[in-house]
């Protein structure tokens, strides 16, 4: 019923091949997650290569901001997409736990949305009338190639904040809705933590609510790497995360949205619709990728097949069609057609992700341009990671400087673990 709502929230918004090891791709993508810390690591820090970062990013502030996860194959942290994929990995966990427990990797899973929920919480200061959005400059970390843990400790970074008189109700919502599903996934495992999380959420969707505005018209920097141009989308789902994890109707307009949404066949039709869509309509590349942009290829068909079998699991339409689409994307992305796209899983994997720390070589030789313009594989292997993907015609070159296609990120690999845990319950 909970995955019924959120499904139909997004639905008002807007070849079945070998059998691969799920679980072992599951845990590689965690993996990647945790190389994709910043800040203090922890004492268990699984990634050899990785060491502390950025400590004293909100330092020109005064706030503490160090933590969270960079955002792709650079070292900015970006709130907007950074609470998408806290979103995702919190859904995968809440409909798929089992198939963490599976893997073995319930712990590590519960870990890494803690890790993105903990920056969360520190970005969020509403008695200062503000919610920080950003740390580091995108022109000035993409001037640079190298370790993040080399970034020179006098280059302070800039925070970014939006605040009641610029305000950012998309990111404000985001960020609710990822502490919303955050303290739903982590539950009775630690309540206390679950019910600060839920507390936070709903003074962020207040403060999101009251102060209306677009994020990247407050936050700049923002603007030209993650725009948005509404905010109504984010608000409703974070009402609805809310609702889901309160199980209270106070909000406006809630009760009426969740009747309508249970009650309505129209809304199921919609979700429905969707999955019809991309596997009947949608264009495909010839080997069966959907193909819904070219930039992140494997995001948007690993982001579809999530979505398809949640709309199976809630026994809307065809679920079995719907759970073999699924499996055929992550198929493709994990090597049916020839080759992996996933770094080191599989057949062929990528060996030169676009990924600055994962391009340099141990410690301490130096890193840096030289690395960047290497035809030589990345010194490090970047576990887990899922690149960009290829194109229309299923070309694919692996090479760094290609960001279209190497590059991986955080909401990469978000739908595609989710999808991943998905595929785990299924029992494929």
């Amino acid at each position: 019923m909970k995955v019924l709502v959120v499904i139909a929230v997004i639905s008002v918004l807007g070849l079945v091949s070998a059998q691969y090891d799920y679980n072992l791709a599951l845990k590689k993508s965690i993996l990647f997650y945790e190389a994709q810390r910043s800040g203090k690591l922890p004492t268990n820090n699984r990634i050899d290569w990785r060491g502390d970062t950025f400590l004293n990013d909100g330092s020109d502030v005064g706030v503490d901001l160090s933590g969270g996860y960079f955002d792709a194959g650079d070292h900015v942290k970006f709130g907007h997409p950074f609470a998408h994929s806290m979103i995702f990995l919190a859904w995968g966990m809440i409909d798929y736990r089992n198939a963490y427990t599976t893997a073995g990797e319930l712990d590590n899973g519960l870990a890494a949305l803690r890790w993105g929920a903990d920056w969360i919480l520190k970005a969020t200061k509403l008695d200062q009338g503000k919610v920080y959005g950003q740390s580091g400059n995108g022109g000035a970390d993409h001037a640079y190639w190298g370790r993040p843990e080399d970034w020179p400790a006098s280059q302070v970074r800039p925070s970014y904040a939006i605040t009641t008189g610029q305000p950012g109700t998309d990111l404000a919502a985001n960020y609710a809705s990822a502490l919303a599903a955050t303290s739903v996934a982590i539950g009775s495992s630690d309540a206390a933590y679950s019910a600060n999380l839920l507390s936070v959420a709903r003074q962020l969707y207040d403060f999101a609510k009251t102060y209306r505005g677009i994020y990247s018209q407050s936050i700049a920097d923002a603007g030209a790497y993650y725009s948005s141009y509404a905010y109504e989308d984010e608000l409703t789902f974070a009402a609805a995360m809310l609702a889901l994890a309160t199980n209270e109707q106070y909000m406006a307009g809630v009760a009426v949205l969740l009747s309508r949404i249970l009650g309505d066949q129209k809304y199921k039709t919609s979700a429905q619709a969707h999955c019809d869509y991309w596997i009947n309509t949608e264009k495909k590349t010839p080997k069966g990728l959907v193909f819904v942009n070219e930039w992140g290829s494997l995001r948007h068909a690993s982001n579809a097949a999530f979505g398809c079998l949640l709309v199976a699991d809630s026994g809307i339409g065809n679920a079995a069609a719907y759970k073999a689409f699924a499996k055929q994307q992550i198929d493709y992305a994990l090597g049916s057609t020839g080759r992996s796209y996933v770094v080191g899983f599989g057949n062929n994997p990528p060996v030169k992700c676009h990924h600055r720390g994962a391009s340099c070589p141990d410690a301490p030789a130096p890193c840096g341009w030289n690395e960047y313009n290497s035809p030589n594989p990345n010194g490090q292997i970047l576990e887990g990671a899922l690149v960009g993907g290829p194109d229309i015609n299923d070309n694919y070159v692996d090479a760094r400087d290609d960001f279209r296609a190497n590059e991986v990120a955080i909401d990469y690999n978000a739908g595609f673990q989710s999808a991943l845990a998905g595929l785990i319950n299924a029992g494929f």
